[in-house]
């Protein structure tokens, strides 16, 4: 019988080296150990990631100021139970904000979903149907809507794929074309941030 290991090579020293290692980084990265960074928080929407705020930072968010923004939603979501990225994205800036005292009338936010994106757009009946979950979407369109986010989806990706109308969440407006929207916001000062 051959070895594939050299004659100097003990199996179960190695074992037990790979199983130190192995436990070394367990350590590491236990879940319970304290951290340096405060918790994150989601004063506004709480399905999005949370803002850690971090002290004496460069560029950070301003009371004063007024966010401008288009989120350009095309990227599906990993799988059926999570938020679309964009919402995620824009969810997370708005609570980024809320929590650093910016009064959530200064985040003027857009969301333009197309592409991939429409499937998370159904109502809790439709989605349920299609993927036997509810959908886990909804909280955070009513959540943003409530903050003042507009949020559009593509007519012209409505009428490719034949959706109809009535699956949708009443939270989304049907625009004319995802591109037209964000060029009138870009021409508005928005930026174009894109998930």
């Amino acid at each position: 019988m051959s070895s594939v290991l050299p004659a100097t090579t003990n199996p179960s020293r190695a074992s037990r080296l790979a199983l130190l290692l192995a436990c070394a980084a367990c350590r590491a990265i236990e879940p319970n150990a304290p951290s340096r960074w405060a918790a994150p928080v989601s004063p506004a929407v709480p399905q999005a990631d949370g803002y850690v705020a971090i002290p004496k930072v460069a560029v950070a968010p301003e009371p004063g100021t007024v966010y401008r923004a288009i989120f350009d939603a095309t990227r599906a979501a990993s799988g059926p139970t999570q938020l679309l990225p964009a919402l995620n994205m824009a969810g997370s800036e708005i609570n980024a904000l809320a929590a650093s005292g910016v009064p959530l009338a200064n985040a003027k936010f857009a969301i333009v979903f197309h592409g991939s994106t429409i499937d998370g757009l159904l109502d809790e009946t439709h989605y349920r149907e299609k993927y036997r979950v509810g959908n886990p979407n909804l909280a955070a369109i009513a959540a943003l809507k409530n903050a003042g986010v507009e949020l559009f989806v593509c007519g012209q990706q409505l009428a490719a794929d034949d959706v109809d109308l009535a699956t949708l969440t009443p939270d989304v407006i049907v625009a004319s074309d995802a591109l037209i929207v964000l060029m009138t916001y870009h021409d508005k000062g928005y930026a174009i941030l894109s998930f």
